[in-house]
């Protein structure tokens, strides 16, 4: 029996809370070891990102999903945890991973025109929904390079956020408005404007992708117009890779990887804590 929850209502109480859920993104066993950890110990609700790239990496949806669900059981984790698809390409992708045992997923045709979004997004809720899952959706395009898929930034239309929210029964949006993945070039400009229209339109649970390098202020703009999700991933990556550089710059004897490896595990939990207070989901579980 799977610990795993969806987003809804996780999602749906931060909105209501006017703070916002983290999305960290996981690449192997110590990575999902450290946000749990920070998590549990936040008392937060959580959401494990996994790129289709990583689950591949990782060795597929199934060792994914067996691995979480292993260590919800043995690190004892109490707080709401979902374990969600990010930026799933298709139909078939979603369902692999709902069928592997994700409680989440993210279908993206933002690519495609309004109707053919739609068209996949509601097939692809149909089944997630028929098995527990929810799922997010995407419409414009968000800026920078994320896991091989580069693309340039084009604001969400407002209009077309209010249909796919009505004619799909998403559970979450994510509409593209000035963010970007992978780092910032100079303080992110974000449509807040925009922002503010499409929450009031839609009422559902907005989420922010290229959550690292967003000013705090920004951020609690962001949430106060709407947003109940937030996407860190680079962040925990750059941490995480400049404390294993430190760790083998400064002990030329080290060759054991889990203590090479360490120091970038405790440098995401503390990362990904720092995040839970700024988002305001600490003590929210």
């Amino acid at each position: 029996m799977s610990r795993l929850v969806s987003m809804t209502d996780m999602l749906n109480k931060a909105l209501e809370g006017k703070y916002a859920v983290g999305q960290f993104n996981i690449n192997n066993l110590e990575w999902t070891q450290a946000v749990l950890q920070a998590a549990q110990e936040e008392k937060s609700p959580v959401i494990l990102g996994v790129s289709e790239g990583a689950a591949k990496y990782m060795g597929g949806h199934l060792v994914v999903a067996s691995m979480v669900n292993a260590l919800l059981e043995t690190m004892d984790i109490t707080v709401p945890v979902a374990l969600h698809l990010d930026h799933g390409t298709s139909f078939e992708s979603c369902k692999a991973a709902i069928d592997a045992g994700y409680s989440s997923v993210m279908i993206d045709k933002s690519h495609y025109p309004i109707d053919e979004n739609i068209a996949q997004t509601k097939l692809v809720v149909e089944y997630a929904h028929s098995k527990g899952a929810s799922v997010e959706a995407e419409i414009g395009t968000v800026g920078g390079t994320e896991d091989g898929i580069t693309g340039g930034i084009q604001y969400a239309d407002p209009a077309e956020c209010l249909r796919l929210t009505t004619e799909t029964a998403i559970d979450a949006l994510a509409a593209a408005l000035g963010s970007v993945h992978g780092p910032y070039s100079g303080e992110p400009v974000l449509g807040f404007d925009e922002m503010k229209e499409i929450s009031e339109l839609t009422h559902k649970p907005l989420v922010l992708h290229g959550g690292s390098g967003i000013p705090e202020h920004q951020i609690k703009k962001a949430i106060e117009f709407g947003h109940s999700k937030i996407n860190v991933n680079t962040e925990c990556q750059q941490v995480f890779t400049a404390a294993v550089r430190e760790k083998l710059a400064s002990d030329a004897n080290v060759y054991d990887p889990r203590k090479v490896i360490g120091p970038g595990k405790e440098a995401i939990v503390a990362v990904v804590k720092e995040r839970m207070q700024v988002f305001g989901s600490s003590n929210k579980a």
